[in-house]
């Protein structure tokens, strides 16, 4: 079972850049699929991006498309969310997650393992 611990978040100006890190322990890091979701206060949560297990498949939704970047490093067992021009609406909490299932799941349902989140907050 993988533990999932998400570090990076904070206060930034619109415009702005923020990186995410979730490091992971206690499983196969390879062998998950791994995605970045976000839940603002009475939202549903919202998937951002996922990464296939190699690296070699990204998706994102559209609104940060050509913003954010997701990337991995197996070695070091550690996904990364690199948020650039950050707007206001990005504001949310950040949440990794893990699962076995496909290469580019966007569905939280989909997911198994989830970690607590940080706190992104973008003003104006």
């Amino acid at each position: 079972q993988v533990q999932l611990v998400e570090s990076g978040g904070g206060l930034v100006q619109a415009g702005g850049s923020l990186r995410l890190s979730c490091a992971a322990s206690g499983g196969t890091f390879n062998s998950y699929t791994m995605g970045w979701f976000r839940q603002a206060p009475g939202k549903e949560r919202e998937f951002v991006a996922v990464i296939s297990r190699t690296g070699g498949i990204t998706r994102y939704v559209d609104s940060v498309k050509g913003r954010f970047t997701i990337s991995r490093d197996n070695a070091k067992n550690t996904v990364y969310l690199q948020m650039n021009s950050l707007k206001p609406e990005d504001t949310a909490a950040y949440i990794c997650a893990a699962t076995l299932i496909g290469v580019g799941e966007t569905n939280p349902r989909q997911y198994n393992y989830w970690g607590q989140g940080t706190q992104v907050t973008v003003s104006s």
